[in-house]
């Protein structure tokens, strides 16, 4: 018989099967990925303005699985928490792929421990839910169309305050919320919009400009009217 070394917890029942308990290691398994939080950690630490990292998969009111980082920041550092969320990812995103970057990040004053000295994940708090972290100036929705993408954003993400400029993979989108996005934008208005154009237009200001284009662009259609040949005679 051969094994291998899965990193997988189990046991044998008295029937023969093997319960499954959970992981021996810190690997989460998150949109089909196996991803090792120690290797998100050590990117993260290796930022001078981080004095202590974790990483934990959490999941949202949706059941979907996020990461999450707790950072404790060095004293004495500078910028508020938004702009160090935006730091940290821009920093993160030149060693990790979009899959392994946190979409949210939770600041404490020290991680708590246990009585051996290892960070304790079981004490580490849930995220505030609808917690807005990224930088920049807010900017509302104008148009209808901005007003019901920010309103699907909102839902999906759920995140209370959305802006026109917010980019959606910054604030915690990713693939498998995107093809929700293009689904809502199809039954809503009717026209077809590809996850490359979401990965290319990923604002609200974007997406509404490209959506109002395909509209117009379907009505010009729609009301041509039709080119006779004038006939000899």
């Amino acid at each position: 018989m051969r094994l291998y070394r899965t990193g997988d917890l189990g046991r044998y029942l008295s029937d023969g099967n093997i319960e499954f308990l959970g992981r021996i290691d810190d690997q989460v398994k998150i949109r089909g990925y196996r991803i090792e939080l120690g290797e998100i950690e050590s990117v993260l630490s290796g930022y001078k303005g981080v004095h202590q990292v974790t990483v934990a998969a959490r999941e949202d009111g949706s059941g979907n699985k996020r990461l999450v980082a707790y950072v404790v920041r060095e004293e004495g550092g500078e910028g508020s928490e938004a702009e160090f969320v935006t730091v940290l990812k821009t920093y993160s995103a030149n060693s990790l792929p979009e899959y392994m970057i946190p979409s949210q990040f939770v600041f404490l004053e020290a991680l708590p421990l246990t009585p051996s000295g290892k960070v304790d994940r079981k004490s580490l708090p849930e995220p505030e839910v609808g917690q807005r972290q990224v930088e920049g100036t807010y900017v509302s929705p104008r148009t209808e169309i901005e007003k019901q993408l920010a309103e699907i954003w909102s839902q999906l993400l759920r995140i209370e305050q959305i802006g026109i400029h917010d980019n959606f993979f910054q604030v915690g989108g990713h693939s498998l919320l995107a093809i929700q996005i293009v689904s809502r934008i199809r039954a809503i208005y009717n026209v077809e919009v590809s996850l490359r154009v979401l990965f290319e237009s990923p604002t609200i200001i974007a997406l509404a400009a490209h959506i109002e284009q395909l509209r117009q662009e379907s009505e010009d259609q729609v009301f041509m009217p039709p080119i006779y040949k004038r006939r000899r005679v």
